[in-house]
C-alpha cells in the first residue's frame, strides 16, 4: 500500500509567514496527499500516471516522505496548468523545480511517458552562439557550422564532448583571430599558414593545436566551404610521452588529507591497490562484490580483497544503506539522484570529489602500475595481464621501471603513454 503524503499543519515547508516589512517571496506549492488526488475527476490519464511513477520511483529512492510530499506538491502545479493532449514545457518544469536531484527526476519521468517538450537553448548552443559573436566577421560562418556538427556529430563524425568543443575550439581561437588580419575568409588560408602556427609551439600544445585545425578544415573542405585544405598533407608525429615518476611522500600525504570521506577513501583505494580508472570504479555493482570471500569482480576478473578495501567497502555499504534503503540501484556508488534511477553515478561525480579536492586518480594508477613494474623486475607481459594494459605502454611502464632499478629516483624516467 502506497504511503500519502499529508501536509504539516504549522511547519509545512509552502506555509511562509512574511512580517510587513519583509518583501514576499513566491510559495511553494502546497503538499499534496497522493491517493486523493489521483482520484480527482478532473486528472487527465497522463497527470495521473506521472505522479504515481514519480512516487514510486522516490520511494524506492528512500527519499523522506517530506522530500516525496514536495516533489509531488510541485509536480502537480506545473501538470496541473498543462492542457490535455499538450506536451509539458522544460521551461515550466524547471523553475518549478530548482533542486537538480528533484529536477532530474521529474524530467525523467516525464520523459518515459514522452510528453516532455525541451524548449530550451542547450547550454552549449548558447556558448556557440556567444563564441560566433566573437569571432571574425569572414570566419563566423565556417566555424560556428564546425562547432555544431561536433555537437551533434554528422553523416561522417560521431558527437563530441564538450570538454573537446572546448579545447578545439580553444585551441584554434587565437590564430583565427591573427589570420582574419590578413584574410577575410578561412579559405584564404594557405598550409604556410599551418605551419607557421605548429613551428612556434612544442609538445602536446603542438600536436593538439594540430588536430583541432585538422578536425576544422576537414569539416570545411567536404562541405565545400574551403577550396583545399591546407592541413592534409601536413604531419607532427606523435605527441611527447608523458613524464611518470612514483609519487613523493609529500603528494601520499596530500592525497590523505584529502580523502576524508568514506567514499572518498574507498575509491582512492581501489585506484592505491588495483590500478583501475575512474570509469571502471562509476560502473561496479553490487554483485561484484564478495565480502564473505574478500573477493572483488574488475572488468571480468576476480581479484583479492585486501583489509584496507574489505573494511572501507563495509562502511560504505552501511552508509549507502543507511541513506537509500529501498533503491533500485544496484551500483556501487550512489548519489541522491542516481538512488532513484538505475544509471551509473556521472564522471563528474567522482571529478567534484576527487580530482577537484586534489586527489589525482591518474597519478594515484601510474604510481600503482609503476610499484609492480619494479616489483616484477620490469615485465611487460605482467603488466599487460594484470592491469589491462595495452602492449605498448606496459612496455613504457617497464622501461620506467627499468631505468628506477639502476637509477636515483631523482634522474629524468622516460614516459609514458596512457
Amino acid at each position: 500500500m502506497r504511503a500519502t503524503h499529508r501536509p504539516h499543519d504549522q511547519h509545512s515547508w509552502q506555509a511562509r509567514k512574511h512580517c510587513h516589512e519583509c518583501v514576499p517571496t513566491r510559495a511553494a506549492p502546497a503538499e499534496v496527499e497522493l491517493d486523493a488526488v489521483l482520484a480527482g475527476p478532473t486528472i487527465t490519464p497522463v497527470h495521473r500516471s506521472v505522479l504515481s511513477r514519480a512516487a514510486d520511483i522516490a520511494e524506492a529512492g528512500g527519499w523522506a516522505p517530506r522530500a516525496v510530499g514536495a516533489l509531488l506538491a510541485a509536480l502537480h502545479q506545473v501538470l496541473a496548468g498543462q492542457q490535455d493532449g499538450k506536451l509539458i514545457r522544460l521551461s515550466a518544469v524547471r523553475p518549478a523545480l530548482p533542486d537538480a536531484a528533484t529536477l532530474k527526476l521529474a524530467v525523467a519521468v516525464i520523459e518515459e511517458h514522452e510528453v516532455l517538450d525541451d524548449d530550451t537553448v542547450q547550454s552549449i548552443r548558447a556558448w556557440i552562439d556567444r563564441k560566433y559573436a566573437e569571432l571574425p566577421g569572414g570566419f563566423r560562418e565556417e566555424i560556428r557550422a564546425w562547432l555544431l556538427e561536433l555537437h551533434a556529430g554528422g553523416a561522417r563524425a560521431r558527437p563530441r564532448s564538450r570538454s573537446t568543443i572546448y579545447a578545439y575550439f580553444g585551441r584554434v581561437q587565437p590564430h583565427l583571430v591573427t589570420w582574419s588580419r590578413s584574410y577575410q575568409h578561412l579559405r584564404q588560408v594557405t598550409e604556410q599558414d599551418v605551419v607557421d602556427v605548429l613551428d612556434s609551439q612544442r609538445g602536446h600544445h603542438r600536436a593538439g593545436t594540430f588536430t583541432s585545425l585538422r578536425s576544422l578544415f576537414g569539416f570545411a573542405h567536404r562541405h565545400r566551404m574551403v577550396f583545399t585544405n591546407p592541413t592534409r598533407r601536413l604531419h607532427v608525429g606523435q605527441a611527447p610521452k608523458r613524464s611518470i615518476m612514483p609519487m613523493t611522500d609529500e603528494e601520499i600525504a596530500a592525497v590523505k588529507r584529502a580523502a576524508v570521506t568514506v567514499v572518498q577513501r574507498l575509491v582512492v583505494a581501489l585506484v592505491a591497490v588495483y590500478a583501475i580508472r575512474a570509469a571502471t570504479i562509476r560502473h561496479l555493482v553490487l554483485d561484484d562484490i564478495d565480502l564473505g570471500r574478500r573477493r572483488i569482480r574488475i572488468g571480468g576478473a576476480v581479484q583479492p580483497m585486501p583489509e584496507l578495501v574489505h573494511q572501507l567497502l563495509r562502511e560504505w555499504l552501511a552508509q549507502r544503506h543507511q541513506l537509500w534503503p529501498h533503491t533500485p540501484n544496484r551500483h556501487l556508488l550512489l548519489t541522491r539522484a542516481s538512488a532513484a534511477g538505475t544509471a551509473p553515478v556521472s564522471d563528474y561525480y567522482l571529478s567534484w570529489h576527487l580530482a577537484m579536492q586534489d586527489v589525482p586518480l591518474e597519478h594515484l594508477r601510474a604510481d600503482r602500475v609503476l610499484h609492480e613494474a619494479v616489483a616484477v623486475d620490469a615485465d611487460p607481459m605482467h603488466l599487460a595481464e594484470a592491469f589491462g594494459l595495452s602492449a605498448q605502454t606496459a612496455i613504457d611502464y617497464s622501461e620506467i621501471a627499468r631505468n628506477l632499478l639502476i637509477r636515483p629516483v631523482e634522474d629524468q624516467a622516460p614516459g609514458v603513454g596512457d
